[in-house]
Formats: structure tokens, sequence, C-alpha cells
């Protein structure tokens, strides 16, 4: 069997990297995971009663059957490590194969919006994009997962019902997803790192929700919310609240409701998450010596609504405000200031001048 040395050689691109960024020095924790029994369910794709086997190895101990090629991406440091058989010639599960249908379904929806256009539609789509989109962020994302500020029980679950209509798995399963990818960022054990693909990265690796499961483990890192019967009763039920949101927006409008309000609004908030998942993991600018390829691209933060400044984040991922300079526009830390300014918001927490002083490039 080829030592991992060698087997890393034709990579020496994504050394240097490493080197900066790791501080032991050890490129085999980029490339080791971990086992785990797994149940399937219709309902919840990775159970929080899954038990961790701690079997750890190297990941591309057998190159020749492990990986397919590599190569760097243009503009950027990031260099790709393809194995083979990652996405057709693997085993599907029924909630893989169900998420890739409604995807389908979804987008070619989308295709047939022009031909059920009127400006009742169009304003339902801004207003759906923009409503369901911060629930995402402010709920999902700086409420839930990083506990970046605190908000009023009956405030909390009214956002993360909203977060649901997006599309975007239930609560649960988006938390713990996204926790895993800060503790395992760009190494071959993130559920979506680019150093896997850039497809990989921006959409595909939520088709394989074993993979995640096999390399992170499962719901275990998400247990404040599993405890609250809520949030496991949206889990149960996630489906059922989609369709019944899609039929009341047809009820509501007919076909140009259904076409803009579930299809089209859908498809630009999944590719604006994505995009932060894939490119700002490429391709923009560093501020910070955070130990990933994390980048802030301004473009993006406009589409995803202040989370586009991604170093920003990586370096202080407990912080509300994500556009920590007056001039990133960060529309969701916006509306947590205002309700902070209303008492709704509270334990609001921010880098120090210490801490961005720690964190700092020069």
């Amino acid at each position: 069997m080829a030592s991992l040395s060698t087997i890393l050689k034709p990579l020496s691109p994504f050394s240097p990297f490493v080197k900066q960024h790791n501080p032991d020095g050890n490129i085999n924790a980029l490339f080791t995971y971990r086992t785990a029994k797994s149940t399937n369910s219709f309902f919840s794709k990775r159970r929080r009663s899954v038990a961790h086997k701690k079997h750890t190895f190297k990941a591309l101990h057998d190159a020749s059957n492990q990986v397919e090629s590599s190569w760097r991406i243009p503009m950027s440091e990031v260099v790709v490590v393809r194995k083979k058989n990652s996405f057709w010639k693997r085993s599907w599960n029924s909630w893989d194969m169900s998420k890739l249908f409604a995807f389908v379904c979804i987008h070619l929806m989308t295709l047939s919006a022009p031909f059920y256009f009127n400006w009742a539609a169009f304003q339902l789509f801004l207003w759906l994009f923009w409503s369901i989109g911060i629930c995402i962020t402010l709920c999902y994302h700086r409420n839930l997962t990083h506990r970046s500020f605190d908000l009023p029980k009956w405030l909390e679950y009214l956002l993360a019902y909203g977060g649901l209509l997006a599309f975007q798995g239930d609560p649960i399963e988006w938390v713990s997803t996204h926790r895993y990818h800060h503790t395992h960022c760009d190494t071959q054990r993130d559920p979506h790192s680019p150093t896997l693909g850039f497809w990989l990265s921006h959409m595909n690796w939520v088709f394989d929700g074993d993979a995640i499961l096999q390399k992170c483990g499962g719901e275990e890192n998400a247990n404040d919310l599993v405890r609250q019967p809520f949030y496991r009763f949206l889990q149960r039920t996630v489906v059922l609240h989609l369709m019944a949101f899609s039929l009341l927006l047809y009820f509501c409008g007919g076909m140009p409701f259904l076409i803009w309000g579930v299809g089209v609004a859908t498809v630009a908030r999944l590719h604006g998450t994505f995009l932060v998942n894939s490119v700002c993991h490429i391709w923009g600018t560093r501020a910070w010596n955070t130990s990933d390829f994390s980048k802030n691209n301004w473009w993006v933060a406009i589409i995803a609504l202040g989370e586009g400044w991604h170093n920003n984040h990586h370096a202080f991922e407990f912080s509300a405000r994500h556009g920590l300079e007056w001039w990133q526009l960060d529309v969701t830390w916006c509306l947590i200031r205002f309700l902070e300014a209303i008492g709704l918001a509270t334990n609001v927490k921010l880098p120090t001048e210490a801490q961005k002083k720690k964190m700092a490039l020069v």
C-alpha cells in the first residue's frame, strides 16, 4: 500500500495552505473520518440515535481505488480531490431520491415561469424570496446554529417555521449539517467542501445523506434542538407542511402563484444559499487568518442577504454581524439590530477588538 505522502504528492499546490493554517503541520488530519452505523427513515435522514463507532482511518489509504484525479480550481488556491463514483454510481436511499425528484421538479417549474407571469405573482416572488430567506439567514443560521443572539421562543419558532418553507430541510437537519461544516471545514469530513468538487460543494451534497452520516455522524450535535418537541414535530412532518404551503399558494392565485411562489422563489433562495457553500470557499478576499478557504464575496452578500461575508463569519462564528465593516452590506444584521432596538433580540454577540486583532492577517 502506498504511503499517504506518496498519494498526496500530486496535490502539492495544496500543501502551502495546509502548512500555513494547520498548526500541527499534520496533513493526515485532512484525510480521516469516522464511520457510523445508520438507519434510514424517509422523514428523518440522520437519526440522533445513531451511535458513533470510533473507527478512524485514512480516507485516501488506497489512491488507486479512491481518487480519480486532482486539479486546481481556476483563480483560487483550492485543489479538488475527485473521488470515483462519487455521485451517479453509488447507492441511493429513498430520501435522497425524493430530494432529487423534488429538486428537479422545482427547477422545471421555474422554466415555465414566463408563461405564467403576472405582476401579483412577481410581487409574491419578491416577498417570499426576501421573507423566507431572512428566516434562513437570521433564524436557521445565526440564531439556531451559532446562537449569536437570543429570541423569545414564540418568535424563534415562528421564524423557524418560515425557514421550513424554504425547501432547505427541517431545522434539526439544517443546523446539524452546518455545525459539521464548521467543525470539519474544508477537510475530507466537510459535508460540502470545494476540495471535493465545485458541484458537490454547491448542491450535490444535498443528495447524499449517507455520506454525511459516515463522515460526520448523526444529529447529536444539534441536541439542543432535538430536545424541543416543536423541532421534532417539524422534522417528522416537513413534507406535509411543504405540500400545504404549495396548495395554499395555488388556491390563492392559481398556477402563477404556485410557479412564482414555490418554483422561482425556491430556486433563487436555494442557489443563493448554495453560493455561500461553493463560491465563498473559492473566490473572493480574505481578511482574517482562518484555517479554511472561506472568502468574503460582495455580490454573494447581496444575493444571500449578508451571508457572503463568509471569511468574516468563519473568523467569528459566534458573531451576529457578518458584514463587519460599515461598507459591507448585511441585510440580516440590519434586521437583528432592529429586533435588538425593540427588545426582541437579546445577548447579541459581536467580536471584540482583541479578538479581531488576534485573527487579523497582518
